[in-house]
């Protein structure tokens, strides 16, 4: 059997399992009531490729938590337009003294007062009850100011984001869907050498009984169709981890139906012309750093703008009450009070709390270029590696296709001779081997090439 193949395609599918499992553990995602879908009946899904993505992108839960991170910036941005906003509170109150406050006067400043003695009165009311709504406006704040004007990249920063996610996941799906495809052709390429061995058995037990053959023949023939028997098995066992690894990632529910409908061809390969014309900005992880470049800089804005005033405008409205003993029953006079002010805030000097911000910022962008440049390196890495790979996988194929279509007419041939009485059960058993061979290094080589074509597309973002 092509092990070789059979264990990359669960491998793979495991891994994919594990890697999606992981994920969930990590973000949670509460259930919105859909306990009661379970008792539905399993849906049945045929998908092209490009359906598989688009299924993938309303459904997987890496995605979904992605568009979440953007809603929640959502939120946060609002969060950063109400600060400029004006700010309304009411107030109410009430207040019962148990000790009145004092006012203590010295004698001798008033009429029938003592000199010298020290005489205290009570200055308030044992009741008191308040009701008011008092507004504040910020009029200039340097980094108010500029955490609004960095409302537009936030977002544009969990958008891309969300983008480089979703590009993680179509590659992936393009590797899985690609592969289960080539697992498929070999499903067929092992049915038709099963065919071919249950009619060279026939064959041979036939010219057993006639004298022609040997028992070892027949045995051999025998070995050889348990072979092909137990690799279909395996074989199988690997495609059915593959659909249920693919499941898992596009955000299926494993008990689902799933077929693939497209097709693969050597053809759709060669589709993609090999070129060194390829731009950063084209590689969705190089547009997202740019952001992030920009979030920088205005984070850098914003700590230098706290060494500028800022002013604000406050007015208030109260109403008050006073009682000597409390009544609800009883009216009472209200008294209002109200003022407005402006407020200005002149930073001086805070032990060099700003400049350790501003250095921090710095810093931090610093960092952000630092990371710009390593992945220019890293792209440029990608696309030659993948250059290579590619153009090696395409020219291996090419010849592997050429070794299987050859190995196929050699055992045609000499399935005929033997058939005619002209050559042996060992030359057949011999070619029958080396056209199994040669099959599964076509599809090693075909799975190597799809492998290449989705690394090289991913590298210059063309994916």
């Amino acid at each position: 059997m092509n092990k070789k193949l059979s264990n990359r395609l669960g491998f793979l599918a495991a891994g994919l399992l594990l890697a999606t499992g992981l994920h969930a553990q990590q973000s949670p995602v509460r259930d919105t009531g859909r306990a009661a879908a379970s008792s539905a009946p399993p849906a049945i899904h045929e998908f092209s490729l490009a359906q598989a993505i688009d299924f993938a992108s309303k459904n997987s839960v890496i995605v979904k938590n992605a568009l979440l991170d953007y809603q929640i910036q959502e939120q946060s941005n609002r969060a950063t337009t109400s600060q400029a906003l004006p700010q309304v509170t009411g107030t109410a109150g009430f207040t019962q003294y148990w000790q009145v406050p004092v006012t203590p006067f010295l004698g001798g400043q008033f009429p029938g007062t003592q000199a010298g003695k020290i005489y205290a009165f009570p200055f308030g009311w044992p009741y008191n009850t308040n009701a008011g709504v008092k507004l504040t406006q910020v009029l200039f704040d340097g980094q108010v100011f500029v955490g609004l004007q960095a409302r537009r990249a936030s977002l544009d920063f969990y958008q891309k984001k969300e983008e480089v996610t979703e590009q993680m996941v179509r590659v992936n799906i393009y590797k899985v869907y690609y592969q289960l495809l080539v697992a498929k052709s070999q499903m067929g390429q092992i049915d038709a050498n099963i065919v071919n061995q249950q009619a060279l058995l026939h064959s041979t037990t036939e010219m057993f009984k006639n004298g022609f053959a040997e028992q070892l023949d027949v045995d051999k023939s025998n070995v050889q169709l348990a072979n092909l028997e137990t690799e279909k098995i395996q074989l199988q066992n690997s495609i059915d981890n593959g659909y249920l690894g693919l499941k898992v990632l596009i955000g299926m529910p494993v008990r689902d139906s799933l077929a693939l409908t497209d097709s693969l061809t050597d053809d759709m390969l060669r589709n993609d012309v090999l070129s060194d014309d390829y731009k950063y900005s084209d590689r969705r992880d190089y547009q997202l750093l740019t952001i992030s470049k920009t979030l920088g800089e205005y984070n850098v804005k914003r700590y230098q703008k706290a060494y500028i005033p800022t002013l604000s405008l406050t007015a208030s409205y109260t109403e008050n009450q006073y009682w000597i003993k409390f009544d609800w029953t009883k009216a009472q006079t209200w008294y209002p009070q109200s003022y407005y002010g402006v407020n200005l805030n002149i930073p001086i000097f805070d032990g060099f709390y700003k400049a350790a911000n501003v250095r921090q910022a710095r810093l931090q962008l610093q960092q952000t270029e630092n990371n710009m440049d390593s992945l220019r390196n890293r792209i440029d890495n990608d696309v030659r590696q993948s250059q290579l790979q590619f153009s090696s996988a395409l020219a291996t194929l090419g010849f592997q296709k050429k070794n299987m279509e050859l190995a196929q007419r050699v055992y045609e041939q000499t399935q005929k001779k033997f058939q005619q009485g002209l050559g042996s059960n060992t030359e057949i058993t011999t070619a029958f081997s080396d056209e199994r061979t040669a099959q599964y290094n076509y599809f090693n080589a075909l799975y190597s090439a799809i492998i290449a074509r989705v690394d090289y597309l991913n590298a210059i973002g063309k994916l």
